[in-house]
This record gives C-alpha cells, sequence and structure tokens, in this order.
C-alpha cells in the first residue's frame, strides 16, 4: 500500500485534506435551495462510501509496504473495526448538524464555528491519547485557532443585526457539529496499527480504516436522515418519495460531495503515520479557512458588509493563517 515516506509529503496530503474538507460543501451549494440538505446527504453518503473502496482496490492495494487491502480486512480484530465504525456514526450525526448549519447560515459562519471548535478540541484530543510534535506550538496553534473562531463569531452576528437577519439556530448547530466532529477522529485513530510499514496484528492500516468508518457513516446514516427527514430542523417532512424526483446532475453533486470530503479523510489518515494525529487532524481542520474563502469571495455571505465586519472577517483570516503555520512548525 501506499505510504508516504517524509513528513514534507505528509504535510502536501494534509494541504489537500483542507482544500477537500474547505471544498466539498459547494456541492451542496449546486444543488440549489429547493433541494433540501436531507436529500442532499445521501448521495453524499454514497460518495464517501465508493471511494473507501475504490481506494482500497487501488493505493490500498499497490506496494510493498504494510498489508495489502484484503488480506488487513480479513486479519482485523473485531475491536478495532468496532472502533472505526463508531468513529464513522459520531463524524455523521456530527456532519448531519453542520450540513443543517450551513442550510441556515452559510458557509462563511458553519465552517468556522463548527469545524474551528472542532479542530480545537480534536487536536488537543489527538494530543493526550498520542502526543506528537511540540506542544507549545501545537496549543499555541490552537489558541489562535480559537481566537478565529469569536473573530468570526462576532463578525456574523455584527452582519446579521445590521441585515435584521440573526439565525440563532444556525450557530447552535454549528456549535454541536463542532463538539461532536472533535470526538470521531480519535476513535478511527485507535482502531489502527502504530507503523503503517509494520503494522502489529489485529490493528487496521489506514485504507481499512477508513472502509470501516465509512461503513459506519453509511449505516449511521440510514437511521439518522431518516430521522431528520420525519423530523427536519426546517420546512416540512420529507419521503424517499422526494429523493427520486432528483435529477442526475443533482445526484451527480452530492456523490462528488461525498467522494471530495473522503479524499480529504484519507489523505488525513495516511499522512497521520508521519505527521502524528493531533498534527494531521488539525490542518486538516484548516478546512475552515478554506471554507470562509468560498463563502465569502465566491459565494458572497458577507456581501454588503460594513467596513468594521469586513475588518474582522481580516482579522479572522490572519489568524487562521498563524494557527496554521504554528501547527505545521509544531511537528517540524
Amino acid at each position: 500500500m501506499f505510504i508516504p515516506q517524509s513528513y514534507t509529503l505528509a504535510i502536501i496530503l494534509c494541504f489537500i485534506t483542507m482544500i477537500c474538507w474547505g471544498s466539498w460543501g459547494n456541492t451542496q451549494k449546486l444543488t440549489g435551495k429547493s433541494w433540501r440538505f436531507e436529500l442532499f446527504y445521501w448521495d453524499y453518503v454514497f460518495g464517501i462510501l465508493l471511494f473507501s473502496i475504490l481506494l482500497g482496490f487501488t493505493m490500498g492495494s499497490t506496494g510493498e509496504s504494510g498489508r495489502g487491502f484484503v488480506q488487513d480486512i480479513k486479519q482485523a480484530d473485531p475491536h478495532n473495526i468496532l472502533n472505526a465504525i463508531i468513529g464513522g456514526a459520531i463524524f455523521n450525526a456530527s456532519n448531519i448538524l453542520l450540513v443543517a448549519a450551513m442550510a441556515l447560515a452559510g458557509m462563511a459562519v458553519a465552517f468556522p464555528v463548527g469545524v474551528g471548535i472542532a479542530l480545537a478540541l480534536g487536536v488537543i484530543i489527538n494530543y493526550v491519547y498520542a502526543p506528537h510534535g511540540n506542544a507549545n506550538l501545537i496549543f499555541g496553534g490552537v489558541a489562535l485557532v480559537v481566537a478565529a473562531i469569536i473573530i468570526d463569531a462576532a463578525a456574523y452576528k455584527m452582519h446579521s443585526v445590521s441585515l435584521k437577519k440573526v439565525s440563532g439556530k444556525g450557530i447552535t448547530l454549528s456549535v454541536s457539529a463542532g463538539i461532536l466532529m472533535a470526538l470521531f477522529y480519535r476513535f478511527v485513530a485507535s482502531s489502527m496499527a502504530s507503523d503503517f510499514a509494520a503494522p502489529e496484528t489485529g490493528k487496521l492500516t489506514p485504507y481499512s480504516a477508513i472502509f470501516f468508518f465509512a461503513v459506519g457513516v453509511f449505516i449511521s446514516n440510514l437511521l439518522f436522515n431518516w430521522l431528520i427527514m420525519k423530523r427536519p430542523i426546517e420546512g416540512k417532512p420529507l419521503t424517499f418519495r422526494d429523493y427520486t424526483k432528483g435529477s442526475f446532475d443533482i445526484h451527480l453533486n452530492g456523490v462528488l460531495g461525498g467522494v471530495i470530503w473522503n479524499i480529504g479523510m484519507s489523505m488525513s489518515i495516511i499522512a497521520s503515520g508521519r505527521a502524528g494525529f493531533a498534527i494531521s487532524y488539525g490542518l486538516g481542520q484548516g478546512a475552515t479557512l478554506i471554507a470562509a474563502l468560498w463563502g465569502v469571495f465566491i459565494w458572497k455571505e458577507f456581501k454588503g458588509a460594513s467596513k468594521s465586519v469586513n475588518t474582522l472577517i481580516f482579522f479572522m483570516f490572519v489568524a487562521y493563517l498563524a494557527g496554521l503555520a504554528l501547527l505545521v512548525y509544531a511537528g517540524a
């Protein structure tokens, strides 16, 4: 299987994660306001599962390092498989809340608040369980990210008040999503071998861990998304008949969103062997910065903002960039 051999390559993979995790939300935007996020999410989950299988039989089955994809699945301990599946279920619950928050508050708010909280808590949790890198630099970077979250929330509140359109529900959903999202990565990481090139018996390597994670997302979605269709956060209840009304392009957008997200997840997990789980996860969650750029400059979610709001947005970007720079340097 493919394994990065240098810290530099691992960091490059983490930046790919950042771009993918910060960009997949555009596929939901492209489906239009008439296509509810609950319907989009079925295709999104299909995309995650399909890519995990494709990756396993390609990158996970080539090269001489570690164990091949099929061989790794056959020898896996049920406890480790369960941990990866639980990680998928926790992620799915958090991501459904995040997608709902995006629908209510926009990418420029849902991502910085939700994913920012996930970054701060997730880095701390993963560092405590698997210390790697300079702790002072890691937590200094996290502190700057938290500052960026606070600045972004202040900018959103100021802008929303000026438009007389405050979405308290969107903020609440973003915070809830962030807390849950901070937990999922640790379950996946605990299922994996400490050395990908010479993995312990019973433990998972990156490609099998990603597959079982995707299985957890898929299985939990049968319950979570069905419940949220019956009792929606906003709007009328939906049925599967509503899902069948979508065009091919709409369904393809959802699948593409899942593929893009799972490319990011896969690169993060693969990079963790060299960069460490805390840094790999933290850099990937810099997706907040990418999503905010999309929201501000492409989707114009802060269009017509005052000079004070634009100043806050500028300082939010500066704080995020500084925080990410410290995270990269922490593991060098």
